[in-house]
């Protein structure tokens, strides 16, 4: 038997040991996942608090059950953040940040150094398989040199592909399992190993014609929601000036039952993909000589949308012959959308940074997150507030920022003196909301 036929035979009796590097939002789920059919899962990780949490059966994700955790310990998972342990893997999925620098462009620092750890221990039969978001050619122009460089043939003796993450934090409608996997390979071997892979864990699988192609389908994917977010936001801009509800009028217009897709306006953009991944193409394109208008616009129209809401406070404030400066206001809601605890790129803390830096005085509530995390960018020494009617009242003004559903929104409407509403909550006209 050769190798090819030797690696898919070893998915299929599930007698293979998945290695998973990196165990946040995505690697964590793919992990249980793994687990949950009978895989030994292997999970690697360079943040040692993450790892002994983790063996300590400890999740630190708020949608993901700590009970999880540990029935995935007592029947075989490990967290390590020794690489040496990669030799034992038979896959090695890698779902490490690509965030972009303060230049807005592509920091392929964490998949470089994750692959330079990783390559002293591949071996032959190992499929390695990229699911963090970049631009197309990093699977090639990266990962491939860095895989043969122990004199591994890619295609014979190892096998390289590249599948997109397709996790929705927070939404009860899909898991792991059910959102079809998108899945392009370096070789047809090394397709047809990945196929191997991940057939056993998701019910449908969606081949390409290469690595490229895959990392394209999900920048596209994301590209398409930041562009529409970009028109809707820049269409509330309209409506607001004209007198108009754009809440009312997208909700309308999605009545129509082909050629609409309804997006909501917000005030901003957040989460790890979608004010992020666009910029990996625009920077990509420019090595073929090419300007992507679009993105940049939308980009554009959606980063201008915290000034926005600061703004339209400054407006309400303004009206009852306040100023920003000196007022108490507090900011409901900071994780990126609603539901969930994720921070990252939240345009809620863009707006804490602005109001703090015009000499308001800034607080927050989220019930997702009871103290202000340490971030790579942003430095608040704050905790979560109560909602009582009287700590509601004791504030200039409230921003809702993130429609989390554990709030309540009648006692924020009956307590709070003045509301900006960034979300579309409050549908019914009253003298101290603002919609933003």
């Amino acid at each position: 038997m050769g190798v090819v036929e030797a690696s898919i035979a070893k998915f299929k009796s599930k007698d293979a040991v998945i290695g998973i590097v990196g165990l946040g939002y995505v690697g964590l789920p793919l992990m249980l996942r793994y687990n949950a059919i009978g895989f030994r899962v292997l999970g690697i990780d360079i943040d040692t608090d993450k790892v002994a949490k983790l063996n300590a059966g400890q999740s630190y994700i708020e949608h993901i059950a700590s009970s999880h955790i540990a029935q995935a310990r007592a029947t075989g998972f490990m967290a390590t953040s020794d690489f040496s342990k990669v030799s034992e893997c038979d896959a090695l999925i890698l779902c490490v940040p690509t965030p972009l620098n303060k230049y807005r462009e592509p920091d392929m620092s964490f998949v470089i150094n994750t692959t330079d750890a990783i390559k002293p221990y591949l071996r032959a039969g190992q499929v390695v398989s990229l699911e963090s978001t970049t631009y197309p050619g990093t699977t090639e122009e990266e990962l491939l040199p860095r895989v043969e460089e122990g004199n591994l043939v890619t295609g014979e003796d190892i096998f390289l592909v590249y599948s997109p993450e397709r996790e929705d934090p927070g939404n009860p409608d899909f898991e792991t399992r059910t959102i079809p996997k998108v899945i392009g390979g370096h070789t047809p071997n090394c397709l047809q190993v990945g196929i191997a892979l991940y057939e056993q864990a998701i019910d449908q699988v969606v081949t390409v014609s290469s690595t490229k192609a895959a990392e394209m389908t999900k920048l596209l994917e994301n590209i398409h929601r930041a562009v529409n977010i970009g028109l809707v936001n820049e269409m509330k801009v309209v409506a607001d000036r004209m007198g108009i509800d754009i809440f009312e009028v997208v909700d309308a217009a999605a009545t129509k039952p082909f050629g609409f897709t309804a997006y909501y306006p917000g005030p901003g953009l957040g989460g790890h993909c979608i004010p992020i991944d666009p910029f990996y193409l625009t920077w990509k394109a420019r090595e073929y000589g090419l300007h992507t208008r679009f993105i940049e616009l939308s980009g554009e129209v959606n980063q201008a949308m915290p000034e926005y809401v600061v703004g339209k406070l400054m407006d309400g404030l303004n009206n009852e012959g306040k100023a920003l400066k000196g007022s108490r206001v507090l900011v409901l809601g900071i994780a990126y959308k609603k539901n969930v605890d994720d921070m990252r790129e939240s345009p809620s803390v863009e707006i804490m940074e602005l109001l703090e830096a015009k000499g308001a005085v800034v607080a927050y509530s989220d019930p997702h997150v009871p103290v202000f995390p340490k971030m790579r960018e942003h430095h608040f020494t704050l905790s979560s507030e109560p909602l009582t009617a009287d700590n509601l009242a004791s504030f200039d003004a409230v921003i809702l920022a993130t429609d989390h559903e554990k709030f309540d929104y009648e006692l924020i409407k009956d307590a709070a003196r003045l509301i900006v509403d960034s979300r579309g909550k409050y549908r019914t006209p009253a003298a101290h909301i603002i919609k933003a």
